[in-house]
């Protein structure tokens, strides 16, 4: 997966189009990811013992396809890239060219 926790992202699809925010959680297998303030769905929680029942907001998972990585450098949305680096293999911005 190119994207990694930690990484500042734009959404770019959805009604919570064109806000940002850090990978708090990424789902490999459901080619996904989890920022914390967007997409967030309400949940009904009944009331358990002497806590009352509430309503809580969660995030959801977002699919790879809505976001896009916003470059430290150029601080634009991009795709990644990857370059071989001394035997290491290093994200590049496909924009800027720099190591991400």
């Amino acid at each position: 997966m190119k994207l990694k926790v930690g990484d500042q992202v734009k959404i770019t699809l959805g009604k919570d189009r064109g806000k940002t925010g850090k990978i708090e959680a990424v789902l490999p297998k459901k080619n996904s990811v989890v920022v914390p303030g967007v997409n967030l769905y309400k949940k009904h929680v009944k009331k358990q013992g002497d806590k009352a029942g509430q309503m809580v907001e969660l995030p959801r998972p977002l699919t790879l396809a809505k976001i896009a990585l916003i470059c430290p450098h150029c601080h634009q949305p991009t795709r990644i890239g990857y370059k071989m680096d001394k035997k290491n293999k290093v994200r590049i911005c496909k924009k800027c060219g720099k190591n991400l």
